[in-house]
């Protein structure tokens, strides 16, 4: 099981709402590819402990998500993502969040002083299984719904909120704003109201 790795074990995590899953490896855009160097000073440490998913989720996510954070402005990161399944989210989100049932991603901050929201020190579990599902009803790939839920954490990091509507609208809006920059479309992109 997934534990924050260090800072203060009682760190409540932030989620975001829904997720996505597969389509083809077409919708990774051109400059979006295995083995390209991520932005300095950018440690992210990616640890999956679920089976992987094809293409190898491995190399992919943590580059990207460093050129995501680079976007953002973030300009120092140290960042652990651990991807399970549901069935460990689940324990996690009673565990962490008293809530019961699965998520997409839980995040926490593990900032000694989260005074600058452009350093980044924090610990995102994403959720495969959800990110599956979703991707699979917006027609996307699994590894993009994680880019997503990967970028919605950072988010978080930097002090964006989402648990009321003004808030909600501003940071998925910001999340569309930064894939859009980085080369991907909108993954976000939907009618709330629907919802």
């Amino acid at each position: 099981m997934c534990q924050p790795t260090n800072g203060d074990q009682n760190n409540q995590p932030d989620e975001p709402g829904g997720a996505s899953s597969e389509a083809s490896q077409d919708d990774v855009p051109e400059g979006s590819c295995l083995g390209e160097d991520r932005p300095q000073p950018f440690d992210i440490t990616l640890t999956c402990q679920t089976a992987d998913i094809d293409p190898p989720i491995s190399g992919w996510l943590d580059v990207q998500l460093a050129k995501l954070a680079q976007v953002a402005g973030i300009t120092s990161l140290e960042l652990s993502v651990v991807l399970v399944d549901d069935q460990q989210m689940s324990e996690m989100h009673e565990q962490y969040m008293d809530i019961t049932g699965t998520t997409d991603v839980l995040t926490f901050d593990l900032s000694d002083d989260p005074a600058d929201p452009n350093v980044i020190e924090g610990e995102l579990i994403l959720c495969v299984d959800e990110a599956s599902r979703q991707a699979a009803s917006r027609e996307h790939h699994t590894r993009l719904e994680l880019l997503l839920y990967g970028l919605h954490g950072l988010l978080h990091l930097m002090g964006y909120d989402d648990h009321d509507e003004d808030d909600y609208d501003r940071m998925h809006a910001k999340e569309d704003e930064i894939l859009t920059q980085a080369g991907f479309d909108a993954l976000f992109a939907r009618d709330e109201k629907q919802l």
